[in-house]
C-alpha cells in the first residue's frame, strides 16, 4: 500500500518543522502550505488521505477553508487549535472538521488521531464489513441492534440506543452537543443540551464499570463526546 498522504496547512514555521520530522519519520508523505489559499490548492491537487489545518491562518480563516473543502471533498480534517477556545472547536466541528487537537499538543496524540481518521476512511470504503463495533468489553451489533458488555446483553431504550449508535458511526471523533441533538432528537431540539447530558449519564450507568471515570463514553469539555476506539 502507498504511504498515506497528509496535507498540513499551518503558518507557524516551528510547528511545521516539528510535524515534518514527526510525520515523515512515521512514513507519511507530507505536503505543506502556509496560507489557506495555498492549502486549498495543495488539497485539491494532492488528493490527501488526511488534512491537518490550523484555524489562525494569515489570509483566510481556517473555518472558511474547511467550509470550502467540504463543498467538494470528504477527506478527514484534523484541526489544530489554541487550547481553551471551545467556541472555535465547536465551530470547526460544525463546519465539517472531524477532530481537533489543542495546542500545545504531543506528537503521540496527533499520530493517534491520524490513525483513527485513516481507519474511518478504510471502514467507509467497505461499510458492510463493519456492522459490529467493538472496543474493550463493549460490542454493538448494528444489524441485530444488540449491545453486549462482556457476556451480558444490555437493554437500552430507543433514545439511548440511538445516542450510542450515533457515537459508533463517528467512533474516535468528537461529536458536538448540537450534532447529537440534531441526529438523535431532530432539528427542532438543538437548544436542549441537557437532554444529551441526562441520556449520556443513563448510558454510562449501563455501560461503564465506573460512570465517573468512563472508559468508553468520553467527555470533551464544553464541546461534546467521543466514543473510545482503543
Amino acid at each position: 500500500m502507498p504511504d498515506p498522504v497528509v496535507v498540513l496547512v499551518e503558518d507557524e514555521p516551528q510547528i511545521r518543522r516539528f510535524l515534518r520530522a514527526t510525520l515523515i519519520g512515521q512514513g507519511y508523505r507530507l505536503f505543506e502550505a502556509g496560507t489557506g489559499a495555498d492549502g486549498l490548492v495543495e488539497i485539491s491537487s494532492r488528493q490527501p488521505d488526511v488534512v491537518i489545518i490550523d484555524l489562525g491562518l494569515p489570509d483566510i480563516d481556517g473555518l472558511e477553508v474547511i467550509r470550502r473543502m467540504r463543498e467538494w471533498s470528504d477527506v478527514p480534517i484534523i484541526v489544530l487549535s489554541a487550547r481553551g477556545m471551545e467556541r472555535d472547536k465547536v465551530a470547526a466541528l460544525d463546519a465539517g472538521a472531524d477532530d481537533y487537537v489543542g495546542k500545545p499538543f504531543s506528537a503521540g496524540e496527533l499520530l493517534a488521531r491520524i490513525r483513527v481518521a485513516l481507519r474511518h476512511t478504510a471502514r467507509a470504503s467497505h461499510e458492510t464489513d463493519d456492522a459490529t463495533f467493538k472496543v474493550g468489553e463493549l460490542q454493538v451489533d448494528l444489524l441485530r441492534r444488540r449491545v453486549v458488555l462482556g457476556a451480558a446483553e444490555i437493554r437500552l431504550t430507543p433514545i439511548e440506543y440511538k445516542l450510542l449508535t450515533t457515537l459508533v458511526r463517528h467512533a474516535g471523533k468528537v461529536v458536538t452537543h448540537q450534532q447529537l441533538l440534531r441526529d438523535v432528537w431532530g432539528p427542532t431540539h438543538t437548544e436542549q443540551a441537557h437532554y444529551v447530558r441526562v441520556y449520556m449519564a443513563h448510558l454510562r450507568h449501563k455501560l461503564e464499570g465506573d460512570p465517573a471515570r468512563p472508559r468508553y463514553l468520553l467527555t470533551e469539555p464544553g464541546v461534546g463526546y467521543r466514543l473510545a476506539v482503543e
